[in-house]
């Protein structure tokens, strides 16, 4: 672990204000019905919910876009959505900071999530996973080459937006320009994502990627190693769940941090905070273990939350130990 000296970390974390970050990947809807469960259904052995409520808010891709911007960054989001009513929500909150591009015959994904006594009872996914057409894939490039952006967050769930193609387009441009690419990556098209900044897996993909487990650290660090073989990263973050994250930068010992969160109530989105806030503290001008630290510590602040959910920079701040 390193020592932290809270006049940096406030330094760091006032340098987010401003940020501009593109954020490219897959765009969702989370809804959320809640509701209290006081019997079982008489028709099959499941749990009767009562509804009191329901809410909706940004996931995926657009829930990393949240994230930057309650931080103090100004995102802009690339993305397709569904000519459907979820799809017209979502543009509803970027405005003009968007680059999103509507499909006819595509619905919008949308995770919907029953939650009884703080607790999800079942999630229901309604999406398509297929490829998006080549001139989807053009546009989209287009639309990253011709935006104005510090830093590019790719934020990949596997549903269609991300291939080889469009990661070598979007990629070489940001490799011309100099512009840091930090990604949330999926299993299926990690060896796409090269060269990058930083790159996030969390240990069961890592294990699925390397072909072994990740629980020690010595195993984790094998992983490691092995993943900077496979593509060209500055820096690597292994999420590990309540075993908290290791980091790695190339030539240098792997640090393990921890978790601080004190209590878990929900872990959706905690990848989306993991990158959103290790990007935009590196682009504030932190080292990678600071921007990890920062990371891990926005992390066990939005699991203490039920539901998707964001932090701002006042809560990231008292969350961190001096």
């Amino acid at each position: 672990m390193i020592a932290m000296n809270k006049k940096r970390m406030e330094s760091v974390i006032r340098a987010f204000k401003g940020r501009r970050v593109c954020v490219l990947g897959d765009l969702m809807v989370d809804k959320y019905i809640w509701g209290e469960v006081t019997r079982i259904s008489p028709e099959a052995p499941v749990p009767v919910v009562e509804v009191c409520r329901d809410s909706i808010c940004l996931g995926g891709a657009g829930n990393v876009a949240r994230t930057l911007e309650t931080l103090g960054a100004v995102p802009y989001v690339v993305g397709v959505i569904g000519s459907d009513p979820e799809g017209l929500w979502i543009r509803d909150q970027f405005s003009e900071r968007s680059g999103l591009v509507s499909l006819k015959n595509r619905p919008t994904t949308v995770k919907t999530r029953i939650i009884a006594h703080q607790q999800q009872v079942v999630r229901v996914d309604q999406e398509t996973r297929t490829p998006f057409p080549e001139q989807i894939r053009k546009k989209i490039a287009a639309i990253v080459r011709e935006a104005e952006f510090e830093g590019l967050v790719i934020s990949d769930y596997n549903k269609g937006m991300v291939s080889r193609a469009l990661m070598a387009d979007v990629l070489g441009h940001c490799r011309r320009k100099k512009i840091p690419v930090y990604v949330d990556p999926k299993v299926q098209n990690f060896s796409a994502f090269t060269p990058v900044t930083l790159v996030t897996p969390n240990h069961v993909e890592a294990e699925s990627i390397v072909h072994h487990r990740c629980s020690s650290d010595e195993e984790v660090e094998k992983a490691g190693e092995k993943i900077f073989e496979r593509i060209q990263s500055d820096f690597l973050i292994i999420k590990r769940g309540d075993k908290g994250m290791s980091v790695f930068e190339a030539g240098k010992k792997a640090m393990h941090i921890p978790t601080v969160a004190k209590e878990i109530f929900d872990v959706t989105g905690a990848g989306d905070t993991v990158i959103a806030t290790a990007s935009i503290a590196l682009l504030a001008g932190s080292n990678i273990r600071e921007a990890a630290v920062l990371a891990n510590a926005a992390a066990g602040v939005v699991v203490g939350k039920v539901g998707t959910a964001s932090l701002n920079p006042d809560e990231l701040l008292a969350s961190l130990s001096f």
